[in-house]
């Protein structure tokens, strides 16, 4: 399949080509699925497809994917089919476009131009790094505008790919400062070894000591707590949740033609099943879409002004644990439904549902899902309102 060169990427041109992509994603996501390796055919072809520059605003050479809140429908789509054809990739991307909102909405004109120049032109790979093991990393302020980093961060995605990567860290103070580490210009010490997963192996997430590296105060983006400030933090949660739920459809599709495959289809048991399954992606796509709305109507700008204090913020924030929490189950559901209608021939390697599943367990262990669903719930509970109009009134 050939793609074209997009120098000025429209909403259309996006959604047109990434089903062909993931189609070609899906064909060669098992060459890429072992420690050491990473999709590099593959992001670019995203590159000169026009993704990486889509999250952009307009005025920067970009269609606005998922800053500007109107177009989240488009970008929870368009991340749906990238996981559908490979989490991996879908992973990083997805941290891309992170990478972009915050830039876009913490830092100052002379960042965003600059890190928007280089997205564009020079096809650079975002990212945003923010596990850490005890020891963390710390900014250690040098005067004169420098600062040195100590310490680690650990899951690292697309290490040794990511070319400018969010690494946030630790002030003396103990307040958390986002920075953008510019790798190809900083020496680091990326541990592989510590990388060795049931799955989502190449998205290369190592862990990756910078001690000794320095920035000036131009690397840094916001000020110190912003990265922590919402509903920036918790409403971006339905990006990787979309990512998710391109992982069930993949499965739902390979569930489907195996048993079509095997001549299992007319049994009660297997149509019974995946019925099941057509549901529940159904229902996922239902929470995205239902997420979309709830963040356009909340802003023009995915999360708000950050000088703008919003009173249904918390709103924002419940809905988008609701769907995160939903369609966390709606892929465990899919995988259980998969692996009871293949059965044991259907989930051995090289058949590709048994990497699926492998990296779609693994992606599904996101941070904080106790807090998240608890948080749903003390928002119900603070409110009056009735059901109806809970969330969309």
């Amino acid at each position: 399949m050939s793609i074209p060169v997009t120098l000025n990427p429209t909403i259309a041109d996006l959604l047109r080509l990434v089903v062909p992509l993931a189609d070609r994603f899906a064909l060669q996501a098992g060459a890429v699925d072992r420690p050491g390796a990473f999709p590099v055919d593959e992001f670019r072809l995203l590159a000169e497809a026009g993704f990486l520059r889509a999250p952009l605003r307009p005025a920067l050479g970009g269609c606005g994917l998922g800053i500007e809140a109107s177009t989240t429908e488009a970008l929870l789509r368009l991340l749906k089919h990238i996981g559908r054809g490979n989490l991996a990739i879908g992973r990083v991307y997805e941290g891309h476009v992170n990478a972009l909102q915050l830039i876009q909405t913490f830092g100052t004109e002379a960042q965003i131009e600059r890190y928007g120049r280089e997205a564009r032109e020079q096809h650079k790979l975002f990212g945003v790094w923010n596990a850490e093991d005890s020891e963390g990393l710390t900014i250690v302020p040098l005067g004169e505008g420098r600062y040195r980093l100590e310490g680690s961060k650990t899951f690292c995605s697309g290490g040794g790919y990511v070319e400018r990567p969010f690494v946030n860290g630790k002030l003396p103070d103990g307040s958390w400062q986002m920075c953008i580490v510019p790798m190809d210009e900083v020496g680091t010490s990326c541990d592989r070894d510590w990388w060795q997963p049931l799955g989502m192996r190449a998205t290369a997430s190592y862990k990756i000591d910078f001690t000794g590296v320095e920035l000036a105060t131009d690397d840094l983006i916001g000020q110190p707590g912003d990265y922590l400030r919402q509903p920036w933090l918790s409403a971006g949660v339905v990006r990787f949740a979309a990512v998710q739920l391109g992982g069930a459809e993949a499965l739902f599709d390979l569930t489907r033609q195996y048993l079509q495959g095997e001549h299992r289809t007319e049994h009660p048991y297997q149509q019974e099943r995946l019925g099941q399954m057509a549901i529940a992606v159904e229902s996922g796509r239902l929470w995205l879409r239902g997420a979309a709305e709830v963040l356009a109507a909340y802003d023009p700008q995915f999360g708000g002004e950050p000088q703008v204090q919003r009173p249904d913020r918390d709103r924002l924030v419940a809905y988008a644990n609701m769907a995160r929490t939903a369609i966390e189950q709606i892929c465990i559901d899919t995988m259980q439904l998969c692996q009871r209608s293949v059965g044991t021939r259907g989930l051995l390697p090289p058949h590709p549902m048994e990497r699926v599943i492998r990296d779609l367990t693994l992606y599904l262990r996101q941070p904080a899902y106790d807090a998240a669903i608890a948080g749903v719930g003390a928002y119900a509970l603070a409110q009056t309102t009735p059901a109806d109009g809970l969330w969309h009134g």
